[in-house]
């Protein structure tokens, strides 16, 4: 047996009379089509329902699988006790699902489980499951959180689950929870950006087409301002269906209350070896890093020379003598980023110069950044060609009176107070206003709110 079906399916705990108290009618259409939804799902006869829910315990680096045997919850907090559950958890799969990821090298498991109570995310759809059912749930749960870590490794957990479902010979289905964009109208409960329709209208054409290579087109960047919270457990149960064929339908769309509610169901059909996402993905990934070697500046491609021979060779390269003049003669403080799959994966640098000109600042920094950014392990052979570069080179810091005389995209910041200090690089993902800015700069040198703090201001020349 394998995974059998899957459905998406949002999560507002007030789509549930007993919460909603009448406010559940404005959007009926997805509480009648997360009815079919459940339907369906039961109507397979699943030996394992394993939800995924964005509300379950959440790690940077870590898929965390419930364990134990069984779970409760209620939605007491939501003023309506009386609706509760208890469900029996599949111990079984989750015990090979995380010995199959210890295997692959996935971080996955069971640890640092902090309450087994079940999360809304969880419950909401279990609710019609429930529904479906007649009364009780007649099959073992299983609740899987999502992570901090790349979309890749979503997908490649639910592929994992696929594994996992053919080895143990279970009847699955999947429940990806999640709502949409949280930011579709001004009046909503995180107001509007105009990402969030955007994001909306591209995840429900997306998934209505089963269109699962797509979900990789969407940037970290792009969903953090879409407001959206289920991209990661669209992505796992698209794993889930790695390398076949499957029959979507769009059962509604709805957003009253400024977020965005989307329900599809999915049956999978036959091998298709060309829905093997995650691969062509990674290829895709491999021949831009490729292109992008050939083109890489002075700047870019010394930084990368000099990782590489840290990694593989443990040796610190010489300044080589067929650089630029600027390079060679001139002094400043440089940072050097190291991307992977999109996502930050070493960042080290100095405000100042500290050596005898920019190479030796960019070769020193390069292999920090590598090495001992305490954020992440240092990097291992087998990334290298995976990673992207960029070099920052600062310009002279200058005194400001007022954050008014900043700007998110053409200046830095430094923001110091005492002996802290802490820095952040202009023009980055997800840095949108000044206030954000200073506030992640604070943060970084431990910095509390009601210090008095001494601002600076500078420009970058960023290398790609």
């Amino acid at each position: 047996m394998a995974v059998q079906s899957a459905i998406m399916v949002p999560h507002p705990p007030l789509i549930i009379p007993e919460v909603g108290k009448g406010q559940e009618r404005a959007i009926q259409d997805t509480i009648n089509s997360c009815g079919r939804a459940a339907s369906m799902l039961v109507e397979l006869g699943p030996e394992t329902i394993i939800v995924i829910s964005p509300h379950s315990l959440m790690y940077s680096d870590y898929f965390h699988i419930s364990p134990g045997i069984s779970a409760r919850g209620s939605f007491d907090s939501f003023g309506a006790g009386s609706v509760r559950f208890e469900v029996d958890y599949d111990a079984k799969f989750a015990a090979e699902l995380s010995r199959q990821a210890e295997l692959s090298g996935l971080s996955a498991g069971t640890l640092g489980e902090r309450d087994k109570k079940l999360d809304h995310g969880t419950m909401v759809p279990l609710y019609f499951i429930q529904q479906a059912y007649g009364g009780s749930i007649k099959c073992r749960i299983l609740r899987i959180g999502l992570s901090g870590q790349p979309l890749s490794e979503h997908y490649r957990l639910g592929m994992l689950i696929q594994k996992t479902a053919e080895l143990l010979d279970r009847k699955v289905g999947i429940v990806a929870s999640g709502d949409l964009s949280h930011v579709l109208k001004e009046d909503g409960p995180y107001g509007y950006r105009e990402e969030g329709p955007v994001y909306d209208r591209r995840i429900m054409d997306v998934m209505s087409r089963a269109a699962f290579g797509e979900l990789f087109d969407f940037s970290e960047s792009f969903c953090k301002k879409a407001g959206e919270c289920g991209h990661r457990s669209f992505m796992i149960m698209a794993g889930c269906f790695d390398g076949v064929s499957v029959r979507a339908e769009k059962l509604s769309y709805e957003g009253p209350f400024g977020v965005g509610y989307g329900v599809c169901v999915f049956l999978p059909e036959k091998p298709d070896a060309n829905r093997k996402f995650l691969d062509l993905y990674l290829k895709k990934q491999k021949q831009d890093i490729k292109a992008g070697k050939g083109s890489e500046d002075p700047y870019v491609h010394l930084a990368r020379k000099a990782v590489e021979s840290y990694i593989l060779h443990g040796k610190i390269i010489d300044v080589p003598d067929d650089l630029p003049d600027e390079l060679l003669a001139k002094r400043a403080g440089t940072f050097v980023s190291l991307k992977k799959n999109g996502q930050l994966r070493g960042c080290i640098g100095t405000i100042a110069p500290t050596t005898n000109c920019i190479a030796e600042e960019i070769i020193r920094n390069a292999i920090s950044a590598s090495t001992q950014d305490p954020r992440f392990d240092p990097v291992s052979p087998a990334e290298l060609d995976e990673l992207v570069y960029s070099v920052d080179v600062l310009g002279q810091p200058e005194d400001i009176d007022s954050p008014k005389q900043l700007d998110v995209k053409r200046y830095g910041v430094i923001v110091s107070s005492g002996h802290k200090r802490g820095l952040l690089l202009p023009d980055l993902d997800g840095v949108d206003t000044v206030e954000e800015q200073i506030s992640i700069a604070k943060q970084k040198a431990g910095i509390r709110d009601g210090e008095d703090v001494r601002l600076q201001r500078f420009e970058v020349v960023r290398h790609y």
